[in-house]
């Protein structure tokens, strides 16, 4: 497999409504609840893509781009972006939808990179071990 290959095979996503309880008194959907989903996502992403131990070490600018209602449909939608030699960075969109009319919107976007990790917490590079093709 190449890692394009591996690339298109991890793209990961994950959808939900949004209730009153995931919202602020702006009935919105929280930021906090935005950013965990973000980084569930990005985590499976990143792990379907190595299959290694991954820790979340850093998130790059998270652009809020449009509030979410509660009442919504979100889709958060992640895809490895680079491969460092210990490291990977997962791009990430949520998108928003009105749960009865066509359409969604981008209103989430973002970064979140992971490093690889032994079984002595120790960083190990990502590809090692797979049987990857240039």
């Amino acid at each position: 497999m190449t890692v394009q290959e591996r690339i298109d095979a991890s793209e990961t996503r994950i959808a939900m409504t949004v209730f009153p309880f995931h919202t602020n008194h702006h009935d919105t959907l929280f930021g906090g609840k935005a950013l965990a989903m973000m980084d569930e996502v990005t985590f499976m992403c990143g792990t379907r893509f190595c299959r290694k131990q991954l820790v979340t070490v850093s998130t790059d600018k998270i652009d809020f781009h449009k509030a979410i209602p509660s009442g919504s449909i979100v889709e958060a939608v992640a895809r490895v972006e680079s491969i460092g030699r210990t490291s990977l960075k997962v791009f990430v969109e949520i998108y928003v939808e009105n749960m009865y009319h066509d359409g969604r919107e981008l209103a989430i976007q973002g970064r979140f990179t992971f490093v690889a990790l032994d079984d002595n917490k120790k960083p190990i590079p990502v590809l090692e071990g797979l049987d990857v093709k240039d």
